[in-house]
């Protein structure tokens, strides 16, 4: 078993725990984690893009001039492709662009993530959150205590509304609950605040995986 130290929100250290050493142990993977962002980002893509070909673009039905003996080029059509205003050729149309990786590789990919983030020193476990009445300034200054003033991901597995409260105004502060863990919220953030209580989530899913 790996141990972690834990902080308060005042940044000083209160107790240790323990962590299974499958998961702080295994090696980071660039690579890895790469392509697990690269199929993230893809499940993302809306994928809504639509242009139109020429038997959707308005207007064209009529041949413009008669086939032979004006010395021009033969023409069809005002909205072929050619001309200004046609349609387009082999343009982009709504699909899909989501696909699947092994569930290993993705658990994998995570375990590398937290690994390259404790070793940066910017995966912070933290004991607690608590702000006594919800307002955004408690929430900076507990933001103040880590130097943490960008991008910074606060994981949770229960948090308190007035916590969620203070902290969701904070234009560089992400709240994600355990659940929805990934590798790339994990390197997009400069500083992780995860509470204790991740934990017991974090090692069901990845402990020897």
């Amino acid at each position: 078993m790996a141990v972690i130290e834990v902080l308060n929100q005042e940044n000083k250290k209160v107790k240790e725990v323990n962590l299974d050493d499958s998961i702080i142990s295994y090696p980071v993977k660039p690579w890895l984690m790469h392509e697990v962002v690269v199929m993230q980002l893809a499940c993302r893509r809306a994928g809504t893009h639509s242009t139109k070909t020429r038997g959707e673009v308005r207007g064209g039905g009529r041949k413009p001039w008669r086939q032979k003996g004006t010395g021009r080029a033969r023409a069809g059509s005002i909205r072929s492709p050619l001309w200004v205003g046609g349609g387009t050729i082999f343009g982009p149309k709504p699909r899909d662009y989501s696909y699947k990786m092994p569930k290993k590789k993705v658990k994998n990919a995570l375990k590398s993530a937290l690994r390259a983030k404790l070793e940066d020193n910017a995966l912070k476990i933290i004991e607690s959150l608590n702000v006594e009445n919800g307002k955004t300034k408690e929430a900076v200054a507990i933001l103040k205590n880590f130097g943490a003033n960008r991008k910074v991901l606060v994981v949770y597995n229960e948090l308190d509304e007035k916590v969620i409260r203070a902290f969701r105004n904070i234009p560089y502060v992400k709240l994600l609950n355990v659940k929805g863990l990934n590798v790339y919220d994990l390197i997009n953030a400069r500083t992780i605040l995860m509470l204790e209580d991740c934990l017991p989530r974090i090692t069901e899913v990845l402990a020897n995986a």
